[in-house]
């Protein structure tokens, strides 16, 4: 927890030259403005003003003054730009000239679903594990749509390229306050995935788009394209962010039982919720292919199913996995947080489980089950209801 007077101190001690101030359109893009080190200060005080009418979805010209208000326990030093003359990286909330919460803000929406479930006695801890491809360039540095390699799942090099990219980028996660776990190449040619430790939902939705960032960043500067979209290449595996979720409450109650009751929530909204999880048209080329979920069930270890109870020596948690790497991962674990605490607050019980492939099963297995939404059309049709509109106004 650093006070601005840490932050100010540092800034003087670590020779930083620049200060990038960071925030998140309605899509989870990152965007920022820097400012030099005498204008810190006034950020802190009275915020950065910036044009928010040049931001897709947030305002028009006629009122598009809006105000970044740096978060200090969210600095970072950038590890690729100079050692001398560094550059650090915060976080911002966004607020109005009047110092009011901006509505649009992506954290914003986080914070508040954070502080709805802990005000209730719940904590959410949430871990994700990004799938990304890799791409050659072309002579003139434009992405191709040839893969970097052809190997497989978890093969070694020669045939996986890949390894000594997967280690710079955990370097990296690791010089950006980041604990990398694991990393292996996934099952598409080129398709990789590094799986960080799990943190409370904020930060693990600015660690989710900070390794974004890093993974696009290394990529480029091996000559090579990063690619987090849903479906790259048409036959082959989606790219995913599937959640992991654990919930630790300050009641006394029993921890599965608990999660039984948010698997239950999430199960009843998550076609309201799918617009968000899934943006893309080609989102929905994704799913119902390559162990990405097509109906809306659960399992024991069940990797076909849309939600999986994974086994495990540590604390419960669910896996859902259906989102994929375009979704906003502010809005996704706000929302996903939202249908939780409906099931565990209205004790809501979910289906028996399912332990059949649904991916390979008879139609007289999957006849009776639901399914998420086929199109981008149809999942924003379902996210035009109360749930969404009671969080998201």
């Amino acid at each position: 927890m650093y006070t601005e007077q840490d932050i100010l101190d540092f800034i003087q001690d670590e020779d930083v030259k620049f200060i990038r101030l960071a925030f998140f359109d309605l899509a989870g893009k990152q965007k920022n403005i820097s400012i030099m080190p005498n204008q810190l200060q006034r950020a802190f005080r009275d915020g950065i003003s910036f044009d928010a009418s040049g931001i897709e979805g947030f305002e028009s010209p006629d009122k598009s003054d809006l105000f970044l208000h740096p978060d200090p326990d969210t600095i970072t030093i950038i590890p690729w730009r100079p050692s001398t003359g560094k550059v650090v990286r915060m976080f911002c909330d966004i607020k109005y000239p009047d110092g009011r919460p901006y509505e649009k803000d992506s954290r914003y929406l986080l914070k508040t679903a954070v502080k709805y479930a802990k005000d209730a006695g719940y904590d959410f801890m949430i871990g994700t594990e990004m799938e990304f491809y890799l791409f050659t360039l072309d002579e003139n540095g434009n992405p191709t749509k040839t893969t970097f390699d052809n190997a497989s799942y978890m093969d070694i090099a020669p045939e996986d390229k890949g390894e000594n990219i997967r280690r710079d980028i955990c370097f990296t996660l690791e010089q950006m306050g980041i604990t990398p776990e694991a990393s292996h190449h996934e099952e598409g040619p080129g398709q990789n995935e590094i799986d960080f430790h799990y943190a409370d939902a904020l930060t693990t939705a600015d660690n989710t788009s900070t390794f974004k960032w890093i993974v696009r960043t290394k990529a480029t500067a091996n000559g090579l394209h990063a690619d987090f979209s849903p479906k790259p290449i048409d036959g082959k595996p989606g790219n995913g962010m599937h959640i992991n979720i654990s919930i630790r409450n300050s009641k006394g109650e029993d921890d599965a039982e608990t999660l039984k009751y948010a698997l239950a929530g999430i199960l009843e909204h998550i076609e309201e919720m799918t617009y968000f999880l899934n943006p893309l048209e080609e989102s929905y080329r994704r799913l119902g292919s390559s162990k990405a979920p097509k109906y809306i069930s659960w399992g024991k270890g069940n990797r076909s199913q849309l939600i999986r109870i994974p086994e495990s020596k540590e604390e419960p948690r669910l896996e859902l996995r259906s989102p994929d790497a375009a979704a906003n991962p502010y809005l996704a674990y706000a929302l996903v947080i939202y249908a939780a605490m409906d099931g565990i607050k209205n004790k809501l019980t979910p289906p028996p489980a399912n332990e059949e492939d649904l991916f390979s099963a008879a139609e007289t297995v999957t006849v009776g089950l639901k399914k998420l939404p086929r199109s981008l059309e149809d999942a924003r049709h379902k996210a035009d209801c109360d749930f969404i509109k009671k969080i998201f106004g």
